[in-house]
């Protein structure tokens, strides 16, 4: 009786740790360009409402405050992928270095050039911007692409305008009332920070559709999440799966109030105050893209943009069928 007792026992251990193993989910590590912006509110949305672990996903996202160090960590081969902006697979093909967008968040950069409260009267459009000190999150990163583009495209030249890396959040915030910069790029919920206590007044914004045109000259897909391409095509079941997850949670935010979402972030992505946080994302929420494809005229309007300033792009032959793909997010639309 006893060995039969044990054989029972060492049979159910066998059979739950084959249980654990089956259950284990496939480990993918993703870098965020700034885990707390609103911006790439999906990637950590995912993570909470279980939609990796739904997808047999063990999904580890690792926080960095600048998108161009990002990329980097990408290449070097460090992360399978990067939530970050779309313009950078359009720059590292320049560079000859091949990465796409797989699923695409956003088709507005959801950021705002804020200028100083104390400059307001002297810089009142981009063509101001000449000898001015203008903040980003990284050099080469999308905040200054962005930047540099608003002042080449109102007749400054870039060597006329310092762009000095502040991050954001407190980094950011930190600058501007320090005087460090004059204005800057950045987004929710530092925005709603620094116009709540009146130290900024918002000079560009482009969270939505119509400004984006306005100032951009047309949509301007931006938060996404962009992988190397050889990494796809070769690991094509996986980058499905983290697909399904994030359509599934693009969908979620679509049809969900800024006060529910809200609900399912860390508390700590508040920055003190709730209500401004809700208050934004109800503002920021007409960013994002339900079924993560790529708008067609997207990719056009960021390679004018790139073109215009960018001595990595300009005069190069950049194939944009290569920047991105929709073969996942509609095999997921399908699922």
């Amino acid at each position: 009786m006893k060995t039969t007792a044990v054989r029972v026992a060492i049979g159910a251990l066998m059979f739950g740790s084959l249980l654990s193993a089956a259950h284990a989910g496939e480990k993918i590590t993703l870098m965020v360009g700034g885990m707390e912006k609103q911006i790439y509110l999906p990637a950590k949305l995912a993570e909470r409402l279980g939609y990796f672990k739904e997808q047999g996903l063990d999904v580890e996202l690792v926080n960095e405050a600048a998108g161009v160090d990002a990329e980097n960590e990408l290449i070097a081969g460090a992360v399978q992928g990067v939530v970050g902006f779309y313009d950078h697979t359009i720059d590292l093909q320049a560079k000859g270095k091949y990465i796409e967008s797989v699923v695409q968040f956003s088709h507005t950069p959801g950021e705002v050039e804020l200028i100083s409260s104390k400059l307001a009267d002297k810089i009142k459009t981009p063509a101001d911007f000449g000898g001015k000190t203008l903040g980003v999150t990284g050099l080469g990163s999308s905040t200054n692409f962005l930047t540099q583009y608003l002042a080449v495209s109102h007749g400054v030249p870039v060597s006329e305008v310092t762009s000095l890396a502040v991050g954001a959040g407190n980094t950011f915030i930190a600058a501007l009332k320090q005087g460090k910069i004059d204005g800057g790029m950045t987004t929710e919920p530092t925005v709603s920070r620094l116009i709540d206590t009146g130290a900024a007044k918002v000079l560009v914004d482009l969270r939505s559709p119509a400004s984006t045109q306005k100032w951009l000259g047309g949509l301007y897909p931006a938060a996404s999440l962009y992988m190397q391409n050889d990494w796809v095509n070769s690991h094509k079941a996986t980058v499905q799966k983290l697909s399904n997850a994030f359509v599934k949670t693009l969908r979620y935010v679509c049809t969900h109030s800024a006060d529910e979402i809200a609900a399912q972030m860390p508390a700590d992505y508040y920055a003190g105050d709730k209500a401004m946080y809700v208050k934004a994302l109800s503002v920021g929420k007409v960013s994002f893209i339900a079924d993560g494809r790529m708008p067609e005229s997207g990719p056009a309007t960021v390679l004018k943009v790139l073109s215009s300033f960018d001595k990595a792009v300009t005069g190069h032959k950049i194939d944009l069928s290569k920047t991105y793909t929709t073969e996942f997010v509609s095999a997921a639309q399908v699922k």
